[in-house]
């Protein structure tokens, strides 16, 4: 397997573990002195944030399993744990957050998948197969915490360099952010370049105060908040008593945003513009754009993603209906993230969410941003700035869009995902003998098969896809929209009761 099918499948891997941010933003959100004001849940969603490392090194172990086992999960937690006690007791200054949790993650895996069918001598039978797999990776895991006490101060100081280097280019840096965000989609390795930004770069110490009788929670720089004590005033905010200092780090730019960072969300603010406004009117042009005896069989799907990306966040449906078939209109939309990227930081806009850019998060994450009224005259001007860009390149260039395939059409065979349905995605996918795994992420099936070229992509586009793309010969991944983990499953179903004696 080559590195980038090896970064395809950490990258799918991660889904797990930040699937569980929505709910523990919502958790988090409602129990604030600004929503409910209540302080039982506020706490169930800030522990599901303190405990992500951990989460990460369950979630990946799982995802890097051969079958998804329970046993990989288990030995990830042995994992993460023998690596961050091991760790501190070699240096007790060592915080290795997330990167802990990803390689544990991925050292339980990978011993799952050599040693869950191992087999060993009568006497030590009992530790044979699946249940060799957590003391291996705690035996491994206890190797690299003895490396990493010595070698990890090192990797941070080059990681808090990154990160200040990142935070000192400026527009050129927010700028290269944004293009290389919508840049890696197609390749699904965006998710490696969010647990670098999102859960890596910058921390801070959470602090609890009473103001005016209530209580409330800051995140400060640890520099600001080592000199600060138990019933002290918070710098800059007059009338305020320290009651709680956190020894645990928040860490990355999305959990100190969480935390009450007022300098984070340098990350994530950019995207309102573009996925609210920006690819709605993206829609709205490709619509227009189409022969008009042609609209009325795309305007359902048309507006069906652009409804997606507008409440939810959820981009891809949208943006692989135009990457395929023209791909300068996808330069010119990585290119608008960055000039999103750039306007939205020089005007100090500071927001997050707990799951993406849409009008749900946009609201729910709305008391703990910075001037984020300033979103949405930016979402409309966006919504304008991509339907008269992408209109004249449409026009200009005669592109090929939604609606204006040559000799193709786009009639669904069906929109039920019954077995019919089911067995029609199978064959399109070369058959059940050319589906060697079948798996998926928030928008994608992610298939290894015997050979891509059997696959039948116009049949994939009349089922629904949004969009094939092929790795290597054996990789495969079809956009679908956030019915792909449904679909993935009875698919999986499907091949199971099929050839029963098989894995899918």
């Amino acid at each position: 397997m080559g590195i980038f099918n090896y970064l395809q499948r950490l990258g799918k891997a991660l889904m797990l573990p930040i699937a569980t941010l929505p709910v523990a933003a919502l958790l988090l959100r409602f129990g604030q002195p600004d929503v409910f004001n209540i302080p039982f849940i506020a706490s169930a969603g800030g522990g599901i944030f303190e405990n992500l490392p951990l989460l990460f090194a369950l979630g990946i172990a799982v995802g890097l399993a051969k079958d998804n086992a329970g046993a990989a999960a288990l030995a990830g937690v042995v994992g993460f744990l023998v690596l961050t006690k091991a760790t501190s007791v070699i240096d007790s200054t060592i915080n290795m957050s997330f990167f802990a949790g990803i390689i544990a993650g991925i050292v339980a895996g990978h011993c799952y998948n050599r040693f869950s069918d191992t087999r060993l001598p009568e006497f030590l039978a009992f530790f044979a197969g699946k249940r060799l797999v957590p003391i291996m990776t705690g035996i491994i895991c206890l190797f690299i915490a003895w490396i990493c006490g010595y070698v990890w101060p090192y990797v941070q100081h080059g990681i808090d360099s990154f990160s200040l280097l990142v935070s000192k280019s400026g527009m050129v840096g927010w700028f290269t952010y944004g293009v290389l965000n919508r840049s890696l989609i197609p390749f699904g390795l965006h998710y490696i370049l969010h647990s670098v930004f999102w859960f890596s770069l910058g921390d801070c110490l959470k602090i609890t105060y009473d103001l005016a009788s209530s209580v409330h929670n800051i995140c400060l720089a640890p520099d600001v908040v080592r000199s600060l004590t138990i019933g002290a005033a918070v710098p800059g905010i007059d009338g305020s008593t320290i009651t709680q200092i956190a020894t645990d780090m928040s860490r990355g730019d999305l959990n100190r945003f969480f935390a009450g960072d007022p300098h984070a969300g340098v990350y994530m603010a950019w995207a309102y513009p573009i996925f609210m406004g920006g690819l709605p009117g993206a829609a709205l042009a490709m619509y227009l754009a189409a022969p008009k005896e042609r609209r009325p069989q795309i305007g359902g799907m048309l507006l069906s993603v652009a409804l997606t990306a507008f409440l939810t966040g959820i981009t891809e449906p949208i943006e692989f209906s135009f990457l395929f078939l023209a791909p300068a209109l996808y330069v010119l939309h990585a290119i608008l993230a960055g000039v999103s990227m750039v306007i939205v930081n020089s005007l100090g806009i500071l927001h997050g969410f707990g799951f993406s850019a849409g009008l749900i998060d946009l609201v729910l994450s709305w008391g703990l941003a910075t001037k984020p009224w300033l979103l949405i005259p930016l979402i409309a001007l966006f919504f304008v700035l991509y339907f008269v860009c992408f209109t004249l390149m449409i026009r200009i260039f005669n592109l090929r869009t939604p609606g204006r395939e040559i000799g193709e059409t786009t009639q669904a065979i069906s929109a039920a995902q019954d077995n019919e349905t089911i067995q029609h995605y199978i064959t399109a996918l070369g058959g059940a003998q050319n589906i060697h795994t079948v798996d998926a992420c928030i928008t994608r099936l992610r298939l290894t098969v015997g050979d891509n070229t059997q696959l039948d992509e116009h049949r994939l586009k009349q089922l629904g896809a949004k969009g094939v793309l092929k790795i290597g010969k054996q990789s495969v991944q079809v956009v679908l929209g956030p019915q792909a983990e449904s679909i993935a499953g009875q698919i999986r179903t499907q091949l199971h009761s099929d050839r029963p004696h098989k894995r899918s």
